[in-house]
């Protein structure tokens, strides 16, 4: 069972979190150093995303029409603190996966383009060669691969939260029966919470009532307004809406279905190898650490990068 981890932006102003509380999160900030898993010193992410150069190496692996373009333009859905959303000048897409799209782009020798997209509109915008890539969370998964290719590039799993007061009580997903949960439209957690529901309903025990949004900032107001019971989301995104939610939510449960997120490439693009061997270099450069440092996204982190890495 996989997820895919979404988002934020209009619920924090009506739970009271600023734009510079977003910029803010985790546990490491770009104006500080701390320890890499290596046990180097790691430096500002601001520092490592100004300094990243271009790879010779993989700049000549690049296809002749990105080079004579010139620029990558990358879709995500900027619903997902924090690993996209809409920064405080209302506009740019920030995140951790927007600064790791900046310092990708930098090592290819490319300009990056990062356009706001509903999240289930982009793996078919790949495919009409709309976008180059897509940065946006995306759980590398068998059947996306049908589509797109992924190099993948982090770790993450699902989680559930519910409101702090009065919550409801789940630990898995056996323990949604019966309960209303709110999810993002695309994500492996509606097809989770949906066959869930079967399971349920083949048991005799109470439906599941799964209300789909567009992004993830409609299933943290149907939590936040009561209409929903339970939201599901990518660990890394519930624990920060739980942060920002000035008390509100809570996290609850087990975290479950641990498996990689991908950057999503067009088939016979050209590009799947360069991003594959410019992941290393970030990873090897040591300017991939300090990036999720700064978004504290840490224990995400991984060592080597796979095309395709899917495990389900």
């Amino acid at each position: 069972m996989l997820s895919r981890y979404r988002r934020y932006a209009v619920w924090s102003i009506l739970l009271g979190a600023s734009a510079v509380g977003v910029a803010a999160c985790g546990s490491s900030s770009s104006s500080s150093s701390s320890s890499s898993s290596s046990g180097t010193k790691s430096a500002p992410a601001a520092s490592v995303i100004a300094a990243a150069k271009p790879d010779a190496h993989v700049v000549a692996e690049l296809p002749a029409a990105i080079k004579s373009k010139g620029t990558l333009t990358i879709a995500a859905d900027a619903s997902y603190a924090p690993n996209e959303f809409i920064g405080p000048d209302g506009h740019t897409v920030v995140g951790m996966d927007a600064d790791l799209a900046t310092v990708l782009g930098k090592t290819m020798g490319l300009k990056v383009k990062i356009v706001n997209a509903t999240f289930d509109s982009i793996i078919p915008g790949l495919a009409a060669r709309k976008y180059d890539l897509g940065m946006s969370s995306f759980t590398d998964t068998k059947v996306r691969q049908k589509v797109v290719d992924f190099v993948t590039y982090f770790q993450s799993g699902t989680a559930f939260y519910t409101k702090k007061s009065g919550g409801t009580a789940v630990n898995g997903l056996a323990d949604l029966c019966g309960h209303t949960v709110a999810v993002e439209k695309g994500t492996t957690e509606q097809t989770d919470a949906t066959t869930q529901g079967a399971a349920c309903k083949k048991s005799g025990k109470g439906a599941v009532t799964v209300l789909v949004f567009p992004d993830q900032n409609g299933a943290n107001l149907a939590l936040s307004s009561g209409r929903a019971q339970v939201v599901m989301a990518d660990s890394p995104v519930a624990a920060y809406a739980v942060k920002q939610s000035n008390g509100q939510f809570a996290l609850v449960g087990q975290v479950y279905g641990k498996a990689p997120y991908g950057i999503a490439i067009p088939k016979s693009s050209g590009l799947t190898k360069p991003v594959l061997d410019a992941m290393k270099a970030l990873i090897t450069s040591n300017i991939y650490t300090p990036i999720l440092q700064k978004w504290g996204q840490s224990p995400g982190a991984i060592t080597a990068p796979q095309t395709n890495g899917a495990i389900s």
